[in-house]
């Protein structure tokens, strides 16, 4: 039972834990040319800052669980504010890019463990009737995230220098720790529930390989014969978990999963559709700075209306797909999603401030429909036995296709600008344009996928968003 000052105060710790990690998932991303010029990088080549941090997020969340209930809630909190703040501090004093994405490996570590863990105790901690209310608000400033890190990224890299978007995050840390001591209730799982660490390294071996082999490949950084062989061995250690996952009494992914046809519709779609729609918060800041001759905090300002067109799409989302129905809804919305995005290749070089909010409002609010859908349809369905293992490894698939789409987006960036000099603006405004056609294509593709529902399949849960522990 919680004291007064805990129920009252606990959401305001969580959602503080969310407000950081959704604030530094977007607040690099504005950042990124001068911090390139800074540590004497071209600006095409940044993007693995922001993959080493999506990608570790992607490896610890299967774990996060596991953690929570054998070292206690309050324990892995306050080594997730730790961690995080730790790797906020070496991402600031950061001499080179390769120690800068350590030191974001650190970072994405506490990252991974901030919002699940958040989650986990507000779940035990209040009642049912308590919960989504509860959810709501500590929601809130996960949206509000978004909102002000393109901006203030932006802002902070203008006027006064990049290492200041990590170094907010120290004070914004202590408070966080001290509020944790306070308020965070010490929870732990009743008794000893078996981790599957065989399959957790499998899986993760896979993805990592995967993920690295498919950069390898975008940045010719390495020998195609090393990516080719880093393919190989994460396919191979894919298969393997897979052979395992059906040989194991507790699989870190049940297969039961499978056996729900939303769900693999749901998941397979996330991850085509997510690498187009996920690439486009990195990019878009790129191509107004580097293309269009932007200043760093009007690229931050310029990306405000699409955060605000995915919130105002969020009251609306779940009626429009009573209304539609799953299949027609993700058809329509995906082609629309492709679409909308190919369409910043029509963007020119001394585009109107009004035009261009117009087109990223439009595109937020797609965006948006296109998650909430996908998320809906994908949890839906599940029960308790397949609840927590679906919800686990759609956060997963969700982060790890994030992470492609940025590494996708940049091999593209770096194949059109072949001979272009990244000084020269507008000379890189048509390697952007390929970049968003091809991106834009590769998200119109999940409409095949989204093809094979029937139409009575999914059900529009209101509450399944909130399962979902990203």
């Amino acid at each position: 039972m919680l004291d007064a000052a805990t129920h009252r105060y606990l959401p305001w710790v969580v959602a503080l834990a969310f407000f950081m990690q959704t604030l530094d998932t977007t607040i690099l991303n504005t950042a990124l040319p001068g911090m390139a010029r800074d540590l004497g990088e071209n600006p095409l080549r940044m993007q693995s800052a922001v993959v080493a941090y999506l990608l570790t997020v992607a490896l610890l969340i299967p774990a996060s669980g596991w953690l929570a209930d054998r070292f206690g809630t309050r324990r892995v909190f306050m080594w997730a504010i730790g961690l995080f703040s730790l790797g906020s501090l070496l991402c600031a004093l950061a001499p080179s890019l390769q120690m800068l994405v350590l030191a974001r490996v650190l970072q994405g570590m506490g990252g991974a463990l901030l919002v699940p863990v958040g989650r986990l105790v507000v779940l035990k901690a209040f009642p049912k009737a308590e919960f989504l209310r509860v959810m709501t608000f500590i929601s809130l400033p996960g949206l509000v995230g978004p909102l002000l890190g393109p901006t203030l990224g932006g802002v902070l890299t203008q006027y006064a220098s990049w290492h200041w978007i990590f170094l907010i995050n120290l004070p914004v840390g202590v408070v966080g720790a001290l509020a944790c001591r306070r308020y965070m209730p010490q929870m732990q799982g009743l008794g000893r529930q078996r981790f599957d660490w065989s399959g957790y390294a499998l899986f993760s071996l896979g993805l990592m390989l995967l993920s690295l082999a498919l950069q390898g490949f975008g940045e010719h950084v390495v020998s195609m014969a090393i990516c080719l062989v880093m393919l190989v061995a994460g396919v191979a250690s894919m298969m393997a978990y897979w052979l395992h996952a059906t040989r194991t009494e507790s699989p870190l992914f049940t297969p039961a999963l499978f056996a729900v046809p939303t769900f693999r519709v749901g998941l397979l779609g996330n991850i085509f559709a997510r690498l187009g729609s996920g690439a486009t918060p990195f990019l878009t800041p790129l191509f107004l700075q580097l293309g269009l001759g932007f200043s760093p905090s009007e690229a931050g300002l310029s990306m405000i209306p699409s955060v605000l067109g995915a919130m105002f799409t969020k009251t609306l989302a779940i009626r429009l797909i009573r209304w539609g129905g799953y299949r027609r809804v993700l058809i329509v919305n995906t082609l629309l999603l492709g679409l909308l995005i190919a369409s910043f290749s029509l963007i020119p070089r001394g585009v109107g401030h009004v035009w261009l909010a117009i087109h990223l409002g439009v595109f937020g609010m797609v965006n948006s429909m296109q998650f909430t859908a996908m998320n809906t349809l994908t949890l839906g369905d599940l029960d308790e036995r397949t609840a927590s293992s679906g919800n686990s490894l759609l956060a997963v698939v969700m982060q790890l296709s994030m992470s492609l789409g940025v590494a996708t987006s940049s091999a593209f960036l770096l194949l059109f600008s072949q001979g272009v000099p990244r000084t020269d603006g507008p000379a890189m405004v048509p390697a952007f344009h390929a970049t968003y056609l091809a991106l834009g294509a590769m998200a119109a593709m999940a409409a095949f996928i989204f093809h094979q529902l029937r139409l009575d399949e999914g059900t529009a849960d209101e509450n399944a968003e909130s399962k979902l522990s990203e």
